[in-house]
């Protein structure tokens, strides 16, 4: 490899191959380095940062970043019930996470619930799909093929 004296980015670069890391201008790197790797921490030390008996009803589910006016935000997805345990540990969790980065970088936490035992009518979905497979079939001319996916049809019904 030769070293090139005269590069935009840096004064000394390297010619060749580069990793994406270092063709980025260092004010990007900067910015990349301090809000890209917040919600990936906040997932690693999730656990710790809420307790137990939270951790089992609630996650992270985005971090939107700072802005002058509303500041940074931190979505959380509750289980339907559990809403007012993690609307009361609020301000613990909001400083838990302030005192882990060791800047202000969460101002408010948003609560979504959702239902964690969602369960789908199969019996409607089987004959939707059923319904919807035969049309399709009646268009392919290969016996093969079609006998094939009428067997794959049978085999997802049961």
């Amino acid at each position: 490899m030769q070293f090139k004296k005269y590069t935009k980015q840096r004064l000394g670069g390297i010619q060749g191959l580069r990793s994406f890391k270092d063709t980025l201008p260092t004010k990007v790197k900067k910015i990349i380095n301090k809000k890209g790797s917040i919600f990936p921490e906040i997932l690693n030390n999730w656990k710790y940062i809420v307790g137990k008996e939270l951790f089992d009803i609630c996650y992270p589910n985005k971090f939107k970043s700072s802005n002058k006016v509303r500041g940074s935000i931190l979505e959380i997805m509750v289980n339907r019930g559990s809403e007012v345990d993690v609307e009361y540990s609020k301000k613990q969790i909001m400083s838990k996470l302030n005192s882990i980065f060791g800047y202000v970088v969460v101002d408010k936490i948003k609560i979504i619930t959702f239902e964690k035992n969602e369960k789908i009518n199969l019996e409607k979905s089987k004959s939707a799909s059923k319904r919807d497979f035969s049309k399709s079939l009646n268009g392919i001319k290969n016996v093969n093929i079609k006998n094939a996916l009428k067997k794959l049809i049978n085999s997802y019904k049961k």
